[in-house]
C-alpha cells in the first residue's frame, strides 16, 4: 500500500496545484459597446446638489434637485459602431434659494415658476425630440458635435478599455462637463471590483483637469456595467466642485457639493 500512495502521490499534487491554480484565475473580459439591435432602453437619472456662495462677506446657499427621464432604441448595431436613437421623455427640476422655491415639470409646463421661465425654456427644446448618436465600438461619440446635448449617452455608454480587464483592472478617460456655463474636462480612472456573466462592477474617481484655473473637483461613485453590451445598467456619483464665477463685477467663490444615481431598464 505504502508503494502506491509513493506511486501516486505526485499525481495527486500536480492534480491538487491544477485545481488551485484554476481557482486562483481571473475571469478575463473584453468590454466593448455591442447592444442588441432593436433593443429599447429607458434611463432615469436624479441629481441632487447644494451651492454655496460667498457674496460681499455675506454666505448664500441654494439647492436644486433634477430627475430625468430619457428613452434609447438601438437603430444599428455593428462591430465597429452603433446608431442609437435618443429621446427625452420628461423632466422636472425644484430650486430652492433664499428661502424661495421654483419648480419645473415638463408635463405640466404651466406651473413652471416665472423666475426660471427663460432657463426651462432651453430644456424644453430638448424634450421629446429625437436624436440620432453614433457610437464606435469603444463607446466614443462620433456623431455631430451639435449632438452632444441633453440626450447624449454619457451617462450609460463610456469609453472602453483598450486591454481585456479582469478583477483589479484599471483604466482611464477622460470627457467634457459643463458647471453655471462654465466648461471643464475630468479625467476619470476606472478600476474593475468584480466579474460575473451578468455584470461587471467597477469603482470609479475623477479628478478635473488643471486646465481651467477658476475651478477643481473631484468625483467618486461606483458603476454595474452589462458585458455583453458594455452599456451602464446602474451608477450612484458623488461629486464636490469649487469655484470662481464673475457676476455683475463680483468675483464670487462657489462650491458645489452633488450626488447622482442613474437606473438602466429594458423595454
Amino acid at each position: 500500500m505504502k508503494k502506491n500512495f509513493r506511486r501516486f502521490a505526485p499525481v495527486a499534487l500536480v492534480l491538487i496545484g491544477l485545481a488551485t491554480l484554476s481557482f486562483m484565475a481571473k475571469e478575463t473580459v473584453t468590454l466593448r459597446l455591442h447592444p442588441q439591435q432593436g433593443k429599447s432602453y429607458t434611463i432615469n437619472s436624479k441629481a441632487t446638489s447644494m451651492s454655496l456662495m460667498e457674496v460681499q462677506g455675506q454666505t448664500m446657499n441654494m439647492s436644486q434637485t433634477m430627475e430625468t427621464n430619457q428613452s434609447f432604441t438601438i437603430k444599428e448595431a455593428n462591430d465597429t459602431q452603433s446608431v442609437i436613437e435618443s429621446q427625452i421623455e420628461s423632466m422636472k427640476m425644484s430650486i430652492s434659494q433664499m428661502g424661495m422655491k421654483f419648480e419645473y415639470d415638463s408635463e405640466h409646463p404651466e406651473k413652471t415658476s416665472p423666475m426660471i421661465a427663460d432657463q426651462t425654456k432651453e430644456l424644453e427644446k430638448t424634450i421629446k425630440k429625437p436624436v440620432d448618436l453614433t457610437y464606435d465600438a469603444m463607446g466614443n461619440m462620433i456623431s455631430e458635435k451639435d449632438e452632444e446635448d441633453m440626450n447624449s449617452l454619457g451617462n450609460v455608454i463610456i469609453k472602453m478599455p483598450e486591454e481585456p480587464i479582469s478583477e483589479g483592472s484599471t483604466w482611464t478617460t477622460s470627457n467634457t462637463q459643463g458647471v453655471s456655463g462654465m466648461e471643464f474636462t475630468v479625467e476619470f480612472t476606472y478600476t474593475v471590483t468584480s466579474i460575473s456573466k451578468k455584470s461587471i462592477e467597477v469603482s470609479f474617481t475623477g479628478n478635473i483637469l488643471k486646465n481651467n484655473d477658476n475651478i477643481t473637483g473631484t468625483y467618486n461613485g461606483t458603476a454595474s456595467i452589462n458585458p455583453a453590451t458594455g452599456i451602464i445598467t446602474k451608477s450612484s456619483t458623488k461629486s464636490n466642485i469649487s469655484m470662481t464665477i464673475s457676476q455683475q463685477g463680483l468675483t464670487i467663490p462657489m462650491t458645489i457639493n452633488g450626488n447622482s444615481t442613474v437606473t438602466v431598464a429594458e423595454k
